[in-house]
């Protein structure tokens, strides 16, 4: 997304934030909603390093005070866009996954929705990946927050290819943190491929790598298994 952009989306935001369904929010919220909205466009456009009080005035129209007021320092409006991109992938990538019932059948609908949303952001650019090659030996409490949100996301992915060898669909010789360390090799290898080399064909390449994985250790499952109630 270009600055341009960015800051059009900010005052759209702006205009939509007065009227949410009905309901009266503080206006300090709205502003600080609408300001975190803008630095997560130009984060992606720019990297988590190169945001800053006097970039995000500039795109969202406001006086860099204006802006500072909001979140005190460059560390934390950096800390406030991770926590809202990482809001952002669990609505898109995790929650609706869990509707999935447990097993291979929810191991398969949270990558397909981390592809579909790696599909998009081979355009846009990804945080998670970006902001690992800006801060990955920079210690502090943006490394932290960081590293603590990818954590978390790998920790459910490996939590539901758990759960899938409890249920059986995974062999009891299954190393999670193996099948997990080569999904998580497949997505990282998707964003250099696509995004940097445009090597046509990355994405399927990598469905394909994701269907060979489970294929190596899934145990046979039935063509139709009986519906069962989702257990988180």
């Amino acid at each position: 997304m270009s600055p341009a952009a960015v800051t059009r989306k900010a005052d759209r935001l702006r205009a939509q934030a007065m009227q949410v369904d009905g309901r009266t929010m503080h206006k300090g919220q709205q502003t600080k909603a609408a300001i975190v909205d803008a630095a997560l466009g130009l984060a992606t456009h720019i990297g988590l390093e190169g945001l800053s009080i006097g970039a995000l005035a500039e795109v969202a129209r406001m006086s860099k005070s204006g802006v500072f007021a909001h979140f005190g320092s460059r560390e934390e409006l950096q800390i406030s866009v991770i926590r809202e991109y990482h809001a952002r992938f669990e609505a898109e990538v995790f929650f609706p996954a869990m509707r999935a019932d447990r097993g291979l059948p929810r191991v398969r609908a949270l990558f397909g929705n981390w592809m579909k949303r790696t599909s998009v952001e081979i355009d846009s650019g990804c945080i998670y990946i970006s902001g690992a090659v800006e801060f990955d030996d920079r210690p502090g409490s943006v490394r932290d927050a960081l590293a603590s949100s990818v954590q978390t996301w790998l920790a459910a992915m490996r939590r539901a290819l758990t759960q899938a060898k409890e249920e059986g669909h995974l062999g009891s010789h299954v190393d999670e943190d193996q099948l997990m360390f080569e999904i998580h090799g497949l997505i990282l290898a998707l964003h250099y491929e696509a995004r940097f080399l445009k090597s046509a064909g990355s994405i399927d390449r990598a469905v394909r790598g994701f269907d060979n994985i489970l294929a190596a250790h899934a145990n046979a499952m039935p063509a139709n298994p009986s519906p069962k109630s989702v257990k988180e």
